[in-house]
């Protein structure tokens, strides 16, 4: 049998050593020699391009991404304020004693591994809508909330995005501007169209309140409006209790629907009641309403994925309905939720000793932003010559204070002064301790007053 006139080989070197030839590593092409036995030399060229060869690199998670670079950095004054996650006084990871409490009641029991079922474990989705709504309301005594536990605040968010777009096609969801990185990437992904409505006021630092209204009183009648339900994402400035209100006045005239994303309650005031209140207020409306849940901040359990998708229904019958439409997107999803922080979550509220200590560790957390807060504040006044006021500081809640320092002035915080953070000027005073509020302080006043120009050089502190 004659022998082929191409030599197709497994790898570049394979290629050289088998048929006398070479790789071209600049193309991507295998480029090899067949000999025939009468002599006659023939070329071989074995082109094997990759399938991927469209995909492209992608750009880096703003935020995500901050923690990469921080740790790349070896210099002994860096501080990484981009990413949400809790932080001690000595900046590290604080896992909650009550979550190993938990933990170790549930070893002790010898609870199996056992898959949930699509909507999760019954003993969460019952804890968790009555942390959210209230034991005593009426709209879980009624049977019209539809629970799935799902994974975490993100998860909540993307499986309500997919049932928005299979059955509101045509809906558009309204999205504050700024908002939390992901917002735009998850509806994005789910091929649902948004909009920003105007939120926050860069000449006060504050809410753009008559923007806000304005914004949703424009949208099409029947939109959803993403309300972030306490400690704005990133600006950490909250709508009043009056404020809330009005917000309800013009969603329910547009019959708009709410969509809330809760991801501090209990750690933004320390109050789990304090910070349900403006899902509370919706639902006592008698609106229908989305609320996506999250424990990654109040409990610490960031790695756990447990957070809950809610939706008040008018009636016991539709709640069912939409119940099963939501398992019917999880279930080739993700097929079904973890159980390991669901336990976690069902002990802590479940059990009454624990619950309280749940609480009282939450306040000592809120505590501390507080007095971080009220310290950086402290320190800016003082060093800050130039009479601005930075008392917005103090106004804005939760972890994250929005500084109001452009993209250049951020990009001078990080290449001078080693603090990372993202871009839009957000910082996180949980990964911040009051020993290094001075040092914050000198970073913030070098790069709002020197850092303003299109272009900056940088430098390096010492």
């Amino acid at each position: 049998m004659a022998s082929a006139p191409f030599a197709v080989s497994s790898s570049p070197a394979a290629s050289a050593v088998l048929r006398g030839g070479k790789s071209d590593a600049r193309t991507g092409c295998r480029v090899g020699i067949t000999r025939k036995n009468f002599g006659r030399v023939m070329m071989a060229l074995a082109v094997d391009v990759s399938r991927f060869e469209g995909v492209p690199m992608a750009p880096p998670d703003p935020i995500l991404g901050v923690s990469e670079a921080f740790k790349a950095d070896q210099n002994d004054l860096k501080l990484n304020l981009g990413v949400g996650a809790y932080r001690t006084e000595e900046l590290q990871p604080y896992v909650l004693n009550v979550v190993k409490k938990a933990e170790t009641l549930m070893l002790e029991k010898g609870e199996n591994k056992e898959y949930l079922p699509i909507e999760g474990l019954a003993a969460f989705n019952k804890a968790t809508a009555e942390l959210l709504f209230g034991a005593d309301n009426p709209v879980l005594k009624q049977g019209r909330v539809a629970t799935l536990q799902s994974l975490s605040g993100t998860g909540s968010l993307r499986l309500a995005a997919a049932f928005i777009q299979r059955y509101f096609p045509e809906a558009k969801v309204l999205i504050s501007s700024p908002t939390w990185g992901n917002h735009k990437n998850i509806f994005n992904d789910a091929k649902v169209p948004w909009s920003e409505y105007r939120y926050y006021d860069p000449k006060t630092v504050g809410l753009d309140f008559e923007g806000m209204i304005a914004d949703i009183q424009a949208a099409p009648d029947g939109s959803f409006v993403l309300l972030h339900g306490c400690a704005h994402n990133p600006t950490g400035i909250d709508p009043t209790p009056e404020q809330w209100e009005k917000i309800a006045d013009v969603i329910q005239e547009k019959k708009h629907m709410p969509f809330f994303d809760v991801a501090y309650q209990g750690f933004a005031s320390g109050s789990l009641d304090e910070d349900a209140s403006s899902v509370r207020l919706f639902v006592q409306r008698g609106l229908e309403v989305f609320v996506a849940q999250s424990y990654s901040k109040n409990l610490g359990l960031y790695a756990e994925r447990i957070g809950a998708i809610n939706v008040v229904c008018s009636t016991p019958e539709v709640a069912n309905r939409v119940k099963s439409q939501l398992k019917r997107l999880a279930r080739p999803m993700y097929s079904n939720p973890p159980i390991h922080g669901a336990r976690i979550v069902a002990n802590v509220v479940g059990d009454p000793t624990m619950f309280g200590e749940w609480k009282q560790e939450m306040e000592e957390m809120a505590g501390r932003i507080k007095n971080v807060r009220q310290k950086l504040y402290d320190s800016l006044s003082a060093k800050d010559k130039s009479g601005k006021d930075w008392s917005f500081i103090l106004r804005q809640i939760g972890m994250f204070s929005y500084t109001g320092l452009n993209k250049n002035q951020s990009d001078n915080m990080t290449d001078k002064w080693h603090i990372y953070m993202t871009k839009d000027g957000r910082i996180s005073l949980a990964g911040l301790s009051l020993a290094k509020c001075e040092y914050l302080a000198d970073a913030i006043i070098d790069s709002f007053h020197n850092a303003s120009a299109e272009g900056l050089g940088t430098a390096t502190c010492q």
